[in-house]
């Protein structure tokens, strides 16, 4: 088993406290950055920042999906950490000021790839496939800092 890193950054009109406000927000927000790749998203506890539990699936292609419950923390710097109950699987959320009108948000989402052949087409395939989905709610997450 090998550690797979899948890294995707996007420019946000927006500054980083408000953008960060917005990662945050999981009952308001969230629902309508996500693609359709999260099905069944639903908040289980909290709804905003620290300590709250998110549930959804990620239909990362039409064979592969992932029931995901995420306990989520909030850093002192302002990054979202959501981890899943359910598996090795750790997305982090930072946003920094580029100027004062403009953030980069940065996705990191880590997990532990399975062994042998299959591995190896998952270490090979998934990151692609992933940073695809994630390039997609930015685009969205940079929409909704438009409104």
């Amino acid at each position: 088993m090998s550690q797979i890193d899948v890294h995707t950054e996007a420019q946000i009109p927006a500054p980083a406290d408000a953008v960060r406000t917005a990662l945050q927000d999981y009952a308001t927000v969230r629902p309508r950055i996500l693609t359709d790749e999260y099905r069944e998203y639903r908040v289980l506890e909290g709804g905003t920042g620290d300590g709250t539990v998110a549930a959804w699936t990620l239909q990362a292609t039409k064979k592969r999906s992932r029931d995901v419950i995420a306990d989520v923390d909030v850093t002192s710097e302002g990054d979202v950490v959501e981890r899943d109950r359910n598996s090795t699987l750790v997305t982090t959320w930072t946003a920094k000021p580029l100027s004062d009108r403009t953030s980069t948000v940065k996705i990191h989402t880590t997990w532990q790839g399975a062994g042998g052949v299959g591995g190896f087409f998952e270490k090979t395939f998934a990151p692609n496939g992933m940073r695809a989905i994630h390039a997609r709610v930015l685009t969205k997450l940079a929409e909704e800092m438009r409104d």
